[in-house]
């Protein structure tokens, strides 16, 4: 008794012979598709940013975690690279001072050109 024979999962075409252009698509209009639809766009895009942005963007924050009953932690970070960190009430206090002190020598909010100039 032989098993019928499975069919070929696969089947190998022969691949083409000679040159052939390939076929151009046909110049149709789309069905359903209203006049001037491209012209609209979406009114969003052309809108002003909702949100009002002025321009200024932050150079340095402070992030103080004081959680009720634990110990407090701060760091202190600005885009010139001053980046401190502190855990305790003491400390913490000491990096507040310290975070105010840097806002107003910080080269970036403090230009050299400025300060000499005045």
């Amino acid at each position: 008794m032989n098993a019928p024979s499975r069919p070929r999962l696969k089947s190998i075409t022969a691949a083409p012979t000679g040159l052939s252009a390939a076929q151009q698509a046909v110049d149709t209009t789309a069905v359903g598709v209203p006049e001037g639809a491209a012209r609209k766009g979406v009114r969003t895009a052309l809108r002003s940013d909702p949100q009002g942005r002025d321009g200024r963007y932050v150079i340095a924050a402070l992030h103080i975690t004081a959680p009720r009953g634990a110990t407090p932690t701060a760091t202190s970070k600005c885009l010139c690279g001053w980046d401190r960190s502190a855990v305790g009430h003491k400390r913490v206090l000491a990096l507040i001072a310290d975070h105010t002190t840097h806002r107003d020598t910080c080269p970036l909010r403090n230009p050299q050109e400025r300060r000499t100039a005045a």
